[in-house]
């Protein structure tokens, strides 16, 4: 039978794949539409071998609160652009709802799961290869079920951050003092959320450099051993605020910290506020990116050609 440009534009709507792979396979499918979506279908899967070994350093992170649950996901792509591609994004916040609503282990339970349409996340997954063109990868995801979750997202996915509080007020109360919290995050990447954290080898090692550096400067190296040790106390009192969220100078008043800056916010809605957790998430956060020479993908290009 004859193809005509509506049937490929039928499908090409149907797959988003590109008009000369849509009459190739509807060609090839003589003319059935549902057997020309299979043909593409498996194409894409072969090709998603193929380009499961592209770096994808790109994508999205995402954080939302879904039904009570907070969710942070990455899902990676090559390109930058791919994170503003709808059917992108709508696959980012599919697998966030999966997430919450099935609550897997780990990212084998996740990719095993229904998506909600028929296919598992895995072939939702090769799904978007298959339409996008890139190498789509579901990286990494937390949530939390208990207490009140806060979820911001920051430059449209680059990145995305989940705090989790404990309280005795509504969500609503606190979604205000847990979004400044999360862009207090967002800003400052804190390597602990409190000092109490900071385990021993670190401060020995903040200790070490600080004695060392001591010890080099003529003026601080005749100091007593005493005032040594305060001057070391000191210093180790700025790396905490430099260093540990509920330290840390409050980013919106620097008058006060994190940990005041709830407790002084609990106290002015009339009940409790405790900083519980939280999940940082930076898409592409490391993962090694390939340096292209483009210069010499052309030349190769242009000799393939020849």
């Amino acid at each position: 039978m004859a193809i005509t440009a509506k049937d490929v534009q039928a499908l090409r709507e149907m797959t988003g794949v590109g008009m000369m792979d849509c009459k190739k396979a509807l060609t090839e499918a003589e003319g059935d539409m549902d057997k020309a979506v299979e043909i593409l279908r498996e194409k894409g899967l072969a090709a998603s071998q193929k380009k499961a070994g592209r770096i994808a350093a790109e994508g999205m992170a995402y954080a939302a609160v879904i039904d009570g649950v907070g969710v942070v996901v990455e899902v990676n792509a090559e390109t930058d652009f791919v994170g503003k591609n709808e059917k992108f994004v709508d696959f980012v916040k599919g697998v966030a709802a999966v997430v919450a609503k099935e609550k897997p282990a780990d990212l084998d339970a996740l990719m095993a799961l229904p998506f909600g349409n028929g296919r598992t996340v895995q072939e939702e997954q090769q799904e978007m290869v298959l339409v996008i063109g890139e190498n789509i990868k579901v990286r990494r995801f937390a949530f939390y079920t208990d207490g009140v979750s806060v979820a911001y997202v920051h430059a449209g996915g680059k990145i995305g951050v989940l705090v989790n509080l404990e309280t005795s007020l509504s969500a609503e109360q606190v979604e205000a003092v847990g979004k400044d919290v999360a862009m207090q995050i967002a800003a400052l990447n804190p390597r602990f959320w409190d000092k109490s954290q900071v385990d021993q080898a670190t401060l020995d090692e903040e200790k070490k450099i600080m004695l060392v550096q001591m010890a080099n400067d003529p003026k601080m190296a005749s100091k007593p051993e005493k005032v040594k040790e305060g001057i070391v106390a000191g210093k180790l009192g700025k790396f905490y605020k430099e260093n540990c969220l509920l330290q840390q100078e409050f980013v919106k008043d620097n008058s006060m910290d994190v940990a005041k800056y709830i407790e002084t916010s609990a106290k002015a809605l009339g009940g409790t506020i405790t900083f519980k957790d939280a999940v940082r998430f930076e898409k592409g956060e490391g993962i090694e990116k390939k340096q292209e020479n483009f210069a010499a993908e052309i030349a190769s290009m242009v000799k393939g050609n020849g």
